[in-house]
This record gives structure tokens, C-alpha cells and sequence, in this order.
């Protein structure tokens, strides 16, 4: 069986998508934190607001990495972690807690994860909405 190497995701893709979404937020006039995970989880840029609540850094690394080692947009994820959802009761053996609040979108290239990249700062809904915005800058 043979494969087809694909480009991981660079430093140079990490700054785009963080300069993607911080002009999303900036133009929302909202302040975030910002983490770019590389395939394996490693961290590749990270940018927090002077303005943003200083928790919001570990909430876009947690969504970040949520959202690479599952492979879904957070956004998706919400529902499965309420009362009676797949993953209310879920145990992790994972070294970070899972966070399931939008705002984590998986990057691809040639259909294959390479990173992700969390947003954390504004509603659940406009963090999600800074990530995509970023992952679709990078396409």
C-alpha cells in the first residue's frame, strides 16, 4: 500500500490562520486568544489580546486540541456532551481534558488533518465563527 505525503501544517500557515481570525474578531470588536496545534498536538502560534480574560488562552488551546484529536468542528460536538449524549459520560485517558464549546475547527489539507486551530474569547458562536473564517483563509 503506498501513501501520498502531505505538506504538514508550517509556521507560515500558523501565522495565517492566526492573522485570519484575529482581523475576524478585531472587525467583530471582540478580543481573543488564539492556538494553532500541528498534527501531533505540539504548539505552533498562539495569540492572546492585551484585552482578553487571561483564561481564554487555555480555552482556544483546549479547543484546539479537542478538536484535533476528534476531528470535528467543537461546534458539532455540544449537544453530544448534554444529559443522555454520546460523550456525557465519556471517561478520557487523554493528558488534556476535552473541552466540547465551539469554537475548535480541525485543518485539512488534501483531505487529511495536519492541525487545528481554537478560538477563545467572544460567544461560542463567534469563536467558532473566527475559526472557520481562519481555516477558510488558509484554503
Amino acid at each position: 500500500m503506498s501513501t501520498t505525503a502531505v505538506a504538514p501544517l508550517s509556521i507560515e500557515d500558523a501565522e495565517l490562520l492566526v492573522d485570519a481570525a484575529r482581523r475576524a474578531a478585531e472587525e467583530a470588536g471582540v478580543t481573543v486568544s488564539i492556538t494553532v496545534l500541528d498534527a501531533g498536538g505540539h504548539l505552533l502560534a498562539f495569540r492572546r489580546d492585551d484585552r482578553a480574560v487571561l483564561i481564554s488562552g487555555e480555552t482556544s488551546t483546549r479547543k484546539a486540541y479537542t478538536a484535533l484529536q476528534l476531528n470535528t468542528p467543537t461546534a458539532e460536538l455540544v449537544d453530544a456532551v448534554q444529559p443522555g449524549g454520546l460523550f456525557h459520560t465519556l471517561p478520557t485517558a487523554l493528558d488534556r481534558p476535552l473541552l466540547f464549546i465551539a469554537g475548535g475547527v480541525p485543518v485539512h489539507r488534501d483531505g487529511r488533518p495536519i492541525g487545528a486551530i481554537g478560538v477563545g474569547g467572544g460567544t461560542p458562536e463567534q469563536d467558532h465563527g473566527f475559526a472557520a473564517a481562519a481555516v477558510r483563509a488558509l484554503a
